[in-house]
């Protein structure tokens, strides 16, 4: 990535934000990252978080994008577009992020750091590998859930990471044209798996830090029971070329 700072865009999906929004950037910028760029992908929320999106840019319009969307057609969309922006716009490395607080803003340096000084082609923040955990507030039925999750996916695609669900990474540029990010179409934890599935086909390495995931602090929760059985059915599909469903 050479000696000068590599533009970072953090990528950030948002519908019905509006409240975690301003504290997330807020907690971005005040990182201090020379390179540091956010860019809000809002899918029309009704709550006006586009509005404070757009707010939020023209207050920084150097560091801030707003990304709108007619529609909410699920987080893999969002997440497509927003990359398929960043990378248009000359990213060297592309953060994926919750809007709801529950991914640590502190971790990000050491995403890159790790990036910069590894073969790693994504660095995920990882709640399973040793110094990573869970939020205390989650019950031992969501554990156990998210458990399984992980072990049904390796099991299947054989992955070898151990937060295999994960929705906050690091990415190389260059690892996200590789493996085509345009033409990825699986929505919810099933896009993150088919990421990381492509990613490990293609013979680059995963690499994992650990972080503390902490319960949304506003709103609710978008996952929906369409999320949870496509997101079974996924690992299967990847495995016999998508030949299922």
């Amino acid at each position: 990535m050479g000696d000068s700072s590599p533009k970072v865009t953090v990528v950030v999906p948002t519908y019905n934000e509006r409240d975690n929004l301003p504290k997330l950037v807020g907690q971005l910028t005040g990182l201090g990252l020379p390179g540091l760029h956010v860019l809000v992908v809002d899918d029309n929320s009704p709550d006006g978080t586009g509005d404070v999106a757009d707010k939020l840019a023209t207050e920084d319009p150097g560091r801030i994008g707003v990304l709108h969307r007619t529609e909410k057609d699920g987080l893999g969309r969002a997440y497509v577009a927003g990359i398929t922006r960043a990378l248009d716009e000359g990213a060297d490395i592309v953060i994926q992020m919750d809007a709801d607080l529950s991914h640590p803003v502190e971790a990000v340096p050491r995403m890159i750091e790790k990036l910069a000084t590894s073969d790693a082609a994504v660095v995920l923040g990882s709640r399973y590998v040793a110094g990573g955990s869970l939020a205390g507030d989650w019950g031992w039925h969501r554990k156990a859930l998210s458990a399984w999750a992980n072990f049904y996916v390796n099991a299947i695609l054989r992955l070898r990471v151990k937060d295999a669900t994960a929705g906050f990474k690091a990415w190389r540029a260059e690892t996200l044209r590789r493996i085509d990010i345009a033409t990825v179409r699986s929505n919810g934890y099933a896009f993150q798996v088919e990421m990381n599935y492509r990613t490990v086909r293609q013979g680059l390495r995963i690499a994992e830090i650990p972080i503390r995931f902490e319960e949304r602090a506003e709103g609710v929760s978008k996952m929906s029971l369409a999320v949870q059985l496509e997101s079974a059915l996924m690992p299967w599909k990847l495995l016999f070329g998508r030949k299922l469903g």
